[in-house]
């Protein structure tokens, strides 16, 4: 392809179409743990007090792996090509999911939690970077949008599927769906600029210059702040949903699987809203911001149950999935912030910091709830998080129909 390349991309061309349907094994991969904790856990020996708090900590390593899998990849990515991060990491988190179907010990569940966090923390960040450089600029927003929409709908898939399969043979079926993709991209082609910055004698995927200037270091901070009500609300919210559920009196137990599914069915049909709303509005600040105000007011759904029924619950998660379906934009931002030599290093970095600030959050959330009960830690670890991104998306430079053809 030609430097002219990215103006004849359409929305459903092949490296559009594939950018998808790897983001959808991506999700089916990142959510198994999620929706089968709780027998897995069991099935090993654990007690209901040990799948709790094992169930914390194997969450916590697999973001950590999430984090520095970013780094790796984003690196990678703009020193090797967008390409050799789509084939590295899903060959690395497909193996790492087969093994994961063998484990006896919550160690080695956590380590091979952490080996499929290292591999899948390069998938969205590769594919939206790539999208980005092949669509025509007045298309991205939709093009990352369909990407993200159609890709979250893994996670519906993965809940189906784990109803009727052994929790062990769910990862073994994550592992394969992951190894057959690797014959779709055969067809991707590489991106024109990313080939064009490669000929200019220019630093490519310096993560560290992300910390020399400080501009640029403020720029990918508020990249990733403006990221981390997603990872609140899936990694607290719905993940434990099942625990505020027995402090809200609700008539029947909460299944965290089901709420997942309810949630990412949500955040699915919410990535593609987001992106013709972007482009109604000619802004992607301002549809960041239409999309906090619905995610406060489920926010306060979700605390102001009592009582209620497990539908309740469940509709309200679908809500929060509807309202935080601004991963997409909120990753299209990271990518369109900065230069082609720094640009998979951003968008593949700044989300896996967002993931990875999970454990963080958890702590946070772990000593409110020691302090103040669990539904008030919980309220105030919202407001925490809601104050933090607000302040981060105003400050924010928009990015709506910028050109991506320059280097840092």
């Amino acid at each position: 392809m030609n430097r002219n390349e990215h103006l004849k991309a359409g929305l459903f061309s092949v490296p559009v179409l594939v950018a998808a349907l790897g983001y959808f094994v991506d999700i089916y991969d990142l959510l198994l743990f999620g929706i089968i904790r709780k027998s897995s856990l069991r099935s090993i020996g654990l007690s209901e007090e040990m799948v709790l708090t094992s169930g914390e900590f194997i969450i916590s390593i697999q973001m950590i792996g999430l984090l520095l899998g970013g780094i790796l990849w984003g690196v990678m990515g703009d020193k090797k090509g967008r390409l050799s991060v789509l084939f590295g990491s899903i060959i690395l988190y497909s193996l790492a999911n087969i093994a994961n179907g063998m484990v006896h010990t919550v160690n080695q569940y956590a380590l091979l939690r952490f080996i499929a966090g290292v591999g899948l923390a390069g998938e969205l960040g590769a594919g939206i970077t790539l999208v980005s450089e092949l669509l025509p600029k007045e298309k991205r927003g939709l093009g990352t949008s369909l990407v993200a929409g159609f890709g979250l709908t893994g996670a519906v898939v993965a809940y189906f599927i784990s109803k009727e399969f052994d929790w062990r043979i769910f990862y073994y079926i994550g592992g394969g769906m992951g190894l057959l993709l690797l014959l779709l991209r055969i067809s991707v082609f590489e991106s024109g600029m990313f080939q064009q910055v490669k000929e200019m004698n220019v630093s490519r995927g310096n993560f560290f210059m992300f910390f020399t200037n400080k501009e640029r270091f403020f720029k990918y901070l508020k990249c990733i702040l403006i990221g981390l009500p997603t990872w609140y609300v899936i990694g607290v919210l719905v993940t434990f949903s099942d625990q505020f559920g027995k402090h809200m009196n609700l008539s029947e137990a909460i299944d965290p699987g089901k709420a997942i599914m309810f949630a990412y069915v949500g955040i699915s049909l919410g990535d593609i809203a987001i992106g013709f709303v972007s482009q109604a509005l000619r802004s992607r600040k301002k549809a960041l911001f239409v999309f906090y105000f619905m995610t406060m007011a489920c926010m306060a759904m979700f605390f102001l149950q009592n009582g209620t029924s497990t539908l309740t619950m469940y509709l309200i998660c679908g809500g929060l999935g509807f309202a935080t379906g601004f991963w997409a934009i909120f990753v299209t931002i990271a990518a369109e912030q900065f230069g082609t030599n720094l640009r998979a290093t951003a968008a593949t970095t700044v989300p896996n910091m967002v993931r990875g600030a999970l454990p963080l959050i958890i702590l946070l959330f772990k000593f409110l709830r020691e302090k103040a009960g669990y539904l008030n830690g919980g309220i105030i670890t919202a407001i925490i998080i809601m104050v933090i991104t607000l302040v981060a998306a105003y400050y924010t430079k928009e990015t709506f129909g910028k050109d991506l053809m320059y280097v840092e």
